[in-house]
């Protein structure tokens, strides 16, 4: 079976985590967050793997190789222009094949039982099946209106909670297509699947199939949420700290919910609190970081901030994010 992993965004709101590598790439518990995609994914039954690139794609293509440690055979597709979630699938169309194919977000971490959402694909004999699940706390994922069994229309963001109203429900970002889907989806232009391909199709009386889940699944889409979900899953293990490759706690050095990438070294006397260090970053001795989120100078001292991303500061070699205002 195939499935697609849409890496291509340019995860602006986990710059400067993101200066040097997509979103999809960025380390999670020891692995790349795509690399939990594709492991997911050849967990029920995917053997090709098609991956959209745009931002930094040779830090996905480092992160994932050919797929082989993750279960999966990869295919690469870049997108010199970005082309939005089902702009991707019309660039990608012929790596696709003829047959069901599944669509996955490459920012998500979840258990959802993709093998029951493929029964439900089946036994309503959809064009497309839209896997989804309550979100009784109303983040801000745009509403899915469903009847019977079929999504019926894609709202805003949820309102307020009402007591005794049942909640709303939320797109995972995890679909299963069948190729005539290809009818749908604008040819060689930006489009997004949600606005330019499944309202068209529900128009038509397409049947768009609602299939609500239940289990684990989180979205990594900003700093706060990687390093909450981080230490959450941590947490579950017994840990408060993970670390990446060749990293150095000297002596006498306090570090406490934390996230440490690649070659990170916290001198004698710092302290480290509920907080990310990127790749090669040093916290000298008696150097305070707290709620926040620490890469390099040297990768963001010419570049510009992103709209979207959270403001930051130099300090020495160090460019520091403070998660709290």
């Amino acid at each position: 079976m195939h499935a697609m992993i849409l890496a291509a965004g340019y995860g602006t709101r986990l710059w400067p985590l993101t200066a040097d590598r997509t979103k999809p790439a960025i380390p999670f518990l020891g692995r790349p967050l795509v690399g939990y995609v594709a492991e997911y994914l050849a967990g029920h039954g995917v053997d090709e793997v098609v991956v959209n690139l745009h931002h930094r794609p040779e830090s996905v293509r480092a992160a994932l190789g050919d797929g082989s440690r993750f279960g999966v055979k990869l295919h690469y597709v870049e997108e010199p222009v970005i082309l939005g979630t089902s702009g991707a699938l019309d660039n990608a169309r012929h790596l696709l094949g003829d047959d069901t194919f599944v669509v996955v977000n490459g920012k998500i971490v979840t258990d959802i039982d993709l093998t029951e959402a493929m029964k439900t694909h089946r036994q309503a004999n959809a064009l497309a099946t839209l896997v989804l699940r309550p979100n009784p706390t109303r983040e801000a994922f745009s509403v899915v209106e469903t009847r019977d069994g079929l999504v019926t229309e894609f709202g805003g963001m949820p309102s307020g909670q009402v007591t005794g109203e049942t909640a709303p429900l939320m797109f995972t970002g995890i679909q299963i297509l069948e190729p005539r889907i290809f009818d749908y989806i604008p040819r060689g232009v930006f489009s997004h699947s949600t606005v330019d391909v499944y309202p068209p199709a529900i128009a038509r009386v397409e049947r768009i199939a609602a299939h609500v889940a239940e289990g684990m699944w989180y979205e990594l889409s900003t700093i706060s949420r990687y390093l909450e979900i981080s230490l959450r899953l941590l947490s579950n293990q017994g840990r408060n700290v993970d670390m990446g490759e060749d990293c150095q706690v000297q002596s006498g050095a306090a570090i406490s919910d934390a996230i440490l990438w690649d070659r990170v070294t916290i001198e004698e006397g710092a302290r480290v609190h509920h907080s990310i260090l990127a790749d090669g970053v040093r916290i000298a001795n008696g150097e305070v970081i707290e709620d926040s989120a620490v890469v390099l100078a040297s990768l963001v001292r010419r570049a510009e901030r992103p709209a979207k991303a959270l403001k930051g500061e130099f300090k020495g070699d160090n460019f520091v994010v403070p998660l709290t205002r």
